[in-house]
């Protein structure tokens, strides 16, 4: 009879965490169509990802301080190589990963996009790999073989069908997608020491300041004059695609478990894809399934076989 009540408890936990996980995952993957659809208006990526970063700023601040508030010895504990650990993860993992994933929206597709982001969890096994030396099995590699095998297929086609500047724009997120990761193998550490909420909102004001430091610099200020409906698409990225998303994922990994939120969120690329299609009109066909798939099915193994 006392483990039914705790029974339900766990189920409406997991519940709530499905429903944190799914939408934290589809509001990921919007982010490259608003992204696409603001390109349609001339403004370049500078001025963008300035008024993305400015916009989600007020929040990122009250992210940080709750946490430091709400942790204050944890915050007194961390040292100066500390702060200046997360100052860098904030520069390589929320800025140059974010401008770089900017730069390559001008050249590929919202859906080759998602699926070179997602091979991130890949890209952290490799470093890990590389650094710490951590063995890696023959059912990772297998694994981390199928997501590589399914970007080529969807990369291959659209070199096809749009030509030179796919490689380009591929590249250029792969580069995002490498220094995300690099913040992802810091963060294992970093999260002994910091909450998961103090670390985003600390990283995120970085990456922030950095944006509209590169806007200052690169840019005159008449650069900032940009159509009303750029202004209302970075409102809704900045909230509904950033902000938003990174707190409903933190919950479900509170309330599920990192492994389960991870395999939930392979929904991302499958939205993105068909966002794309409906907004973007960008092209459904056989490959660009094939290819998710693969990608999907790497990224599953390499979560489900853990350390085996």
């Amino acid at each position: 009879m006392g483990s039914e009540p705790t029974q339900n408890v766990e189920k409406k936990l997991v519940l709530k965490g499905l429903v944190y996980a799914v939408l934290g995952a589809i509001g990921f993957s919007g982010k490259a169509i608003l992204i696409k659809l603001s390109y349609a208006y001339g403004v370049d990526s500078a001025t963008l990802i300035m008024y993305r970063m400015l916009f989600a700023l007020p929040f990122f601040l009250v992210m940080a301080l709750w946490s430091w508030r709400k942790s204050p010895k944890s915050s007194q504990a961390l040292t100066r190589q500390d702060l200046m650990k997360i100052i860098f993860m904030g520069f390589i993992g929320y800025y140059l990963s974010s401008y770089l994933d900017f730069l390559g929206l001008n050249y590929v597709s919202a859906g080759l996009e998602r699926l070179i982001l997602y091979l991130s969890p890949s890209l952290v096994l490799l470093l890990s790999w590389f650094v710490y030396k951590r063995p890696v099995t023959r059912a990772r590699f297998f694994a981390l073989a199928l997501s590589y095998a399914g970007v080529v297929v969807v990369f291959a086609k659209e070199l096809s069908l749009q030509g030179q500047n796919v490689l380009l724009g591929s590249l250029l997120v792969f580069m995002s997608a490498s220094t995300y990761a690099v913040y992802l193998m810091l963060s294992e550490h970093m999260l002994k020491k910091i909450s998961s909420l103090g670390l985003v909102g600390s990283a995120s004001l970085v990456a922030s300041f950095c944006c509209i430091a590169q806007f200052l610099l690169l840019r005159p200020m008449s650069a900032a004059d940009v159509p009303l409906e750029v202004i209302h698409l970075s409102i809704i990225n900045a909230l509904f695609c950033t902000v938003l998303p990174i707190f409903m994922v933190m919950k479900a990994i509170e309330s599920m478990g990192p492994a389960l939120t991870s395999q939930i969120g392979m929904i991302g690329p499958m939205s993105t894809i068909l966002m794309g299609y409906v907004f973007l009109n960008e092209p459904l066909n056989v490959w660009t399934g094939l290819g998710t798939l693969l990608v999907l099915s790497g990224v599953f193994c390499v979560s489900k076989f853990g350390e085996k």
